[in-house]
């Protein structure tokens, strides 16, 4: 495929103690790759500080050279990852369910069930942003026929927030682009809002609220309910640390995530993966922030994906995980 631009990078050179025990405890390497490549998204967007981060983390455990991709984001590295075209990558549970059912619009009528879960990444916001001086400060303040940013096209927030903005009674005009791009937009007055899913903190909102005076709008109680009543989501407070704008938690909705693996890929291989990136959560947040939620508890946040088999082994021997036999890949 080539919907996506290449924009390697390489993985960093970090010094991890017990890198070393770390590659030795896995001595079978038959079948592992001479290196890898992780999915992400596009850049100024969550995935891609991340899965640099993590891919930096297991290329210094492992000794397999890595490095994150730009690509179009969760739908997308569901399909580069079912194909075997992209080793690893990341997605979200509703584009993870509606690829396995047929439903990816990168390949329509194909079940993506070659893309294996691996590990809990964080949960994902749906986040309403605009300038301070466009005067909108709640969902319903959004004029009629305002001009939306949705992200790239096929990711979660450009798959799922229009639904949810109609699901409100908003009226809009549908706009698409990286997050990097979309946050120049806003500045420039060619968008009157952004609507972003993406991990928090948002790169480009950080880099908004620098340069300019933004609104970072919640929800209301009633519109989270309405919205968790239709889609995949929770309720989900957006932390007031997360930015500089905000004070106190913002009301919002979420969706998890997950990092995924191409079903074929050798078994001890994902197992060491899962191990570097699962076994020092401090290792994680300090690549990204967004780390702080990327604990072994949560691997039942996986509802809809098989699991790999080195991931299941990874997770039932060091999280306690009673994963179902028939939710783990080849069973």
């Amino acid at each position: 495929m080539t919907l996506f631009t290449k924009m390697t990078a390489l993985a960093a050179t970090v010094a991890i103690s017990g890198t070393a025990a770390i590659a030795d405890g896995h001595a079978d390497k038959t079948g592992w790759p001479e290196s890898f490549t992780v999915g992400t998204g596009s850049q100024g967007g969550t995935y891609f500080g991340y899965g640099s981060g993590w891919a930096g983390i297991v290329s210094a455990a492992l000794g397999v050279n890595g490095g994150a991709e730009v690509t179009g984001g969760p739908m997308q590295n569901m399909a580069l990852v079912h194909t075997g075209d992209l080793a690893f990558g990341m997605t979200t549970m509703g584009p993870a369910a509606e690829s396995i059912a047929g439903n990816n619009p990168i390949a329509p009528g194909l079940p993506m069930t070659n893309a294996c879960a691996m590990f809990p990444m964080y949960q994902t916001p749906f986040s309403v942003t605009t300038l301070a001086s466009s005067g909108i400060t709640s969902i319903a303040d959004i004029p009629a026929g305002a001009a939306i940013g949705f992200g790239p096209a096929g990711s979660t927030s450009d798959t799922y927030f229009p639904r949810m903005m109609e699901e409100l009674g908003v009226e809009f005009d549908r706009r698409n682009g990286g997050w990097s791009d979309l946050g120049s937009q806003l500045q420039d007055g060619l968008l009157d809002v952004i609507a972003f899913a993406a991990g928090v903190p948002v790169p480009a909102v950080s880099q908004l609220e620098v340069q300019t005076e933004i609104n970072i709008i919640e929800f209301t109680e009633e519109q989270q309910a309405q919205i968790a009543a239709a889609f995949p989501v929770a309720n989900f407070d957006i932390a007031a640390d997360s930015y500089t704008t905000i004070t106190e938690p913002v009301r919002s909705v979420s969706m998890w995530n997950f990092a995924i693996a191409n079903c074929d890929l050798p078994e001890s291989f994902v197992y060491g993966v899962v191990d570097a990136v699962m076994g020092d959560n401090e290792r994680l947040v300090a690549a990204h922030r967004a780390g702080r939620s990327s604990l072994p508890e949560f691997w039942d946040r996986n509802t809809v994906m098989n699991w790999h088999p080195g991931a299941a082994k990874w997770f039932t021997e060091n999280a306690g995980a009673s994963i179902d036999a028939a939710m783990i890949h080849g069973n």
